[in-house]
């Protein structure tokens, strides 16, 4: 904790930068589905991963303008083991996909399409949601750093069961066309989670489920059961984690020790931990009343860090 804290003071990342860009060689190729894994060039690729945002947007709406943080957030990302980082709702600019590069790691986008379901019911005024999805794509189409887009994030259950289970696949289907019309080499999933485990996604280029649970068999079974789910196409978890406020800092460490574990034992191709920091906003407003970070607001490591890095550094087993 004391090596990585005092790695997390530091007040630029030239330093670590150094070490991670002169041991990290220079990537250009993007991670491809085969079968159950994904790989790039001849070599599995295992998604060791963390939530990254959202953050509070600048006057433009600008989430992720301040590029010195970005980096020394990355460098210290990558000097701890983790390899994906996850942008959940908003389309990051091409200079992040720039600086997660240049340390070696790779970027889950979100599209939000999960925003514009209310309009398969009410139509008026309803925006060309494959139009709004084309021109983000555009904007990160073909980068290099790029491991996939996710459609959007947990359609609720409640307006799944309302539209209709047919009419809510119909729509993620047409975000996945129209994403494969601008960047066809481009992995595609959506962002599921276990109350609308039933919808048929068979046409996604992966399984993508968020998951929260606080018990290591229980986690064990699901993984199966996704797994069959999944069929021949790789299973990933796209969400796990624990609230230090609500649990304590050690107990968060603890969970997420069993549950990277328990992912790669249960034959996942990566696991995406929730979330790099306590720094989050929502809803206009910074939420402070949970802390599901393995870092401070101020970048201070929790235990979480340690336990997250050891159980990569450890992965696939």
């Amino acid at each position: 904790m004391d090596t990585i804290n005092a790695q997390l003071a530091t007040s630029t990342s030239d330093e670590i930068e150094q070490t991670i860009i002169g041991t990290s060689p220079a990537y250009t190729e993007r991670p491809v589905v085969k079968g159950k894994f994904l790989f790039v060039g001849d070599e599995k690729h295992w998604v060791k991963g963390v939530s990254y945002g959202a953050f509070r947007p600048d006057a433009e709406g600008n989430e992720y303008r301040d590029q010195a943080k970005i980096e020394r957030d990355f460098s210290l990302m990558a000097a701890n083991g983790i390899n994906t980082v996850r942008i959940p709702h908003t389309m990051p600019p091409r200079s992040l996909l720039d600086a997660a590069q240049k340390y070696g790691l790779r970027v889950m986008v979100g599209l939000s399409a999960e925003q514009y379901a209310g309009y398969l019911i009410d139509k008026k005024d309803a925006p060309d949601v494959a139009d709004l999805i084309k021109k983000k794509v555009r904007e990160v189409a073909g980068h290099p750093a790029l491991l996939c887009y996710a459609v959007g994030n947990e359609i609720q259950a409640s307006l799944v069961r309302w539209i209709g289970r047919k009419r809510v696949e119909r729509y993620i289907r047409s975000i996945y066309k129209a994403i494969k019309e601008v960047d066809p080499d481009g992995l595609v999933t959506y962002v599921n989670y276990p109350t609308t485990e039933y919808l048929d996604l068979s046409f996604l280029d992966l399984l993508a489920f968020n998951v929260y649970l606080e018990s290591e068999d229980r986690l064990a079974a699901y993984l199966q059961r996704l797994q069959n789910l999944a069929g021949e196409r790789p299973l990933l978890m796209s969400e796990v984690g624990l609230d230090c406020l609500r649990n304590g800092e050690d107990e968060q460490a603890r969970s997420l020790d069993w549950q990277i574990r328990t992912a790669f034992a249960e034959g996942c191709v990566g696991i995406v931990v929730f979330s790099w920091t306590d720094e989050w906003h929502r809803a206009e407003a910074e939420v402070e009343d949970w802390a599901f970070g393995i870092t401070t607001r101020e970048r201070v490591a929790k235990p979480g860090l340690l336990a997250v890095t050891r159980a990569f550094a450890e992965a696939p087993f």
